[in-house]
């Protein structure tokens, strides 16, 4: 179920909201009547398909190794560091 409120009635109210949340509930908080945020439960948000998985996995892998750039090689750590 959606609730629609105020940030008003959020803001005075918050711990009901989260408990209606973690009912299953979400919550669309409103500002002069206009949406700017939703509240839904952790559940509901979306889980990396195995395309963004495997893309994820090839990524850190890249970053373990390092760059290689006109033949210096930069880590993570290193770059940190600078």
């Amino acid at each position: 179920m959606k609730q629609l409120v105020s940030l008003r009635e959020v803001n005075h109210h918050l711990a009901e909201y989260i408990h209606s949340v973690e009912m299953g509930n979400e919550v669309i908080i409103t500002r002069r009547g206009k949406p700017i945020a939703m509240i839904v439960p952790l559940k509901k948000v979306a889980q990396l398909t195995s395309q963004q998985q495997k893309s994820r996995k090839n990524l850190l892998s890249l970053m373990e190794k390092g760059l290689s750039l006109k033949g210096e090689t930069f880590s993570r750590d290193s770059l940190h560091e600078r």
